[in-house]
C-alpha cells in the first residue's frame, strides 16, 4: 500500500461512517520533515515548525509556552502524551499528531468533527503503522 493510500483512504475517510464528516487534512512526514503523502489541503509546515515538533516530541513540553505553528497558524498546545502525542486547539478545530517509529501522523480538523474523532483518526493509523515497525 502506498502512503498515499494510507492518507486518502485511512485518514481522509469519512469518520464513523457519516459521509461528509472528515478531516480538514491529513498528511505522514518522516521525523525529518520530510513528506511521504498529503492531503490536497495540508498546509506546507516551515522548516523551524518542524523543528518545534521534534523537539517537543523529544523534550515534552518544550512547545507548551510558546505555542503549535503549523503553516504560520498558531495552535494552543492541549494535553497529550509525552514522546507520543501532540495535540492542539485553534479556534473551532485543532491538530493531533502522533510519531511512530519512522513517521508523524498529521490530522488538522475544523467543526463539526471533534477534537476526539480526530484523535481517534490519526492515532488508528499510527497504532497500525508502529504495529508494522514502521
Amino acid at each position: 500500500m502506498s502512503w498515499q493510500t494510507y492518507v486518502d483512504d485511512h485518514l481522509m475517510c469519512d469518520i464513523e461512517g457519516q459521509a461528509g464528516l472528515r478531516l480538514a487534512s491529513a498528511a505522514i512526514m518522516g521525523h525529518d520533515g520530510s513528506v511521504w503523502a498529503q492531503s490536497s489541503a495540508f498546509p506546507q509546515l516551515k522548516p523551524d515548525e518542524i523543528t518545534g515538533i521534534v523537539t517537543d516530541f523529544n523534550e515534552p513540553g518544550y512547545l507548551a509556552p510558546t505555542g503549535l505553528f503549523v503553516a504560520g497558524a498558531k495552535y494552543m498546545v492541549i494535553q497529550g502524551e509525552p514522546n507520543a502525542v501532540i495535540r492542539g486547539k485553534k479556534g473551532s478545530g485543532g491538530i493531533t499528531i502522533k510519531k511512530t517509529g519512522q513517521a508523524f501522523v498529521f490530522g488538522l480538523y475544523d467543526e463539526p468533527v471533534t477534537p476526539g474523532q480526530c484523535n481517534m483518526v490519526v492515532e488508528r493509523l499510527a497504532d497500525y503503522l508502529i504495529d508494522q515497525g514502521l
